[in-house]
């Protein structure tokens, strides 16, 4: 079949196998190009098939040489129906670590649920024995509790009081005023429950329990401030709740896991294309503001870019990790330098309909997020038949 994008708002519909091999493979030789990496042996990372969760995945195999399990939900092609970017990217990390003689194992599934988490320990205990890292990368807008059964949804609202600020609708490059009504306090408790610290709490209860931890594992998971512009639908709105619980989890996990001597860390990282960000009003202009500024001043960096920091400069550069007053990790460090964030400022301010195209990045913008699915890939032929059924090795 001939696969074109198809958009439904901040979500396309359909995803290009050959642009997302493409695409994982420049990040492997990405890392195969830069200098080997003495870090983990074998790994686990929840939320593996795109994203941050995907870029750990490919530096601690093609980095450190590591062994690992990757869980994500099975969205295989049907009838006239691509599979999801997820499947094809997990696909082709498969193959490559395969011919690389890597071990590494897929688990799909929903990573919410009690059963996903046995298949992964069970996995680990056959062909790894234990894990010495744990990425826990997970974006959903809804969980539901494997204990209780209650089923809760997210949202992006500001907490207090109406909001109003600038946006974009980044296929049209139309810039307009949203305002977006305060959550009530059951949509926080919600927002908490699904983006917040417990599954990951329940990931590291069941792996400790199931005896696959190694002695001084790590885990970390993935969190974002950001700048003034962004923080009252973000940091201050019912997501922030979310990553504050996060990063109390991070603490009472470091206590839990220092009797193998392990620790457990927040990574606060940039501000970048994905999904998730799409899906967040005032975020996508942002960022192609943000854009244009870090990429004049050589200082823009990709999903894959900041997982190589913050593996050889953060978590295995030798000594203690590196962490700001609230024990996080930063590599989001670049984004919120203060020259940087003046600019964006002037930028932000200027900003209309008539002049994003010059005023920012927003080209580049939309070039990423067709890449997340495969599309606006150069070298592939997108005119080409091309079959979607595309088989992974070692899927569970």
């Amino acid at each position: 079949m001939i696969i074109k994008p198809r958009t439904r708002g901040f979500i396309c519909t359909t995803a290009h196998p050959t642009g997302c091999a493409l695409q994982v493979q420049e990040q492997i030789d990405y890392v195969k190009e830069r200098a080997a990496i003495s870090g983990p042996r074998n790994v686990l990372v929840i939320g593996a098939s795109a994203g941050y969760g995907l870029a750990a995945r490919i530096v601690a195999a093609f980095g450190a040489g590591a062994n690992t399990v990757g869980v994500y939900r099975q969205s295989e092609s049907k009838a006239n129906r691509t599979a999801s970017a997820g499947w094809y990217n997990s696909a082709a990390f498969e193959q490559a670590a395969q011919q690389a003689g890597l071990k590494s194992f897929s688990v799909t599934g929903d990573a919410f649920t009690d059963e996903t988490k046995q298949k992964a320990i069970d996995l680990i205990k056959q062909e790894l024995g234990q894990v010495d890292l744990v990425v826990y990368s997970v974006a959903s807008a809804r969980r539901t509790d494997p204990k209780t059964g209650e089923t809760a949804n997210s949202v992006l609202k500001p907490i207090g009081s109406t909001y109003t600020n600038k946006t974009v609708n980044f296929h049209s490059g139309e810039v307009t005023s949203i305002s977006i009504e305060p959550a009530t306090e059951q949509e926080i408790q919600d927002t908490v429950m699904v983006m917040g610290g417990d599954d990951w709490q329940m990931w590291i209860d069941a792996l400790q329990q199931g005896g696959v931890l190694a002695e001084g594992a790590t885990t970390i998971s993935y969190s974002y401030i950001g700048s003034e512009i962004t923080q009252a639908i973000y940091r201050e709105g019912s997501i922030g709740q979310a990553k504050d619980h996060l990063e109390a989890t991070a603490k009472k996990l470091s206590e839990q896991l220092s009797s193998i001597g392990g620790r457990a860390f927040v990574t606060v990282s940039k501000a970048l294309v994905t999904q998730s960000s799409s899906a967040i009003p005032v975020v996508p202009l942002y960022i192609s503001a943000l854009y244009k500024v870090m990429k004049e001043k050589g200082l823009h960096e990709g999903c894959i870019e900041q997982t190589y920091r913050l593996f050889t400069e953060r978590l295995y550069a030798g000594g203690d990790v590196p962490l700001d007053a609230e024990g996080r990790i930063r590599i989001d460090d670049w984004e919120l330098r203060e020259d940087v964030q003046a600019e964006v400022a002037k930028i932000w301010d200027a900003i209309s309909t008539e002049n994003i195209e010059q005023l920012s990045d927003l080209e580049g913008y939309r070039r990423e997020f067709f890449q997340l699915f495969g599309f606006e890939t150069e070298g592939v032929d997108y005119e080409a038949d091309t079959d979607p059924n595309v088989d992974a090795p070692n899927i569970l």
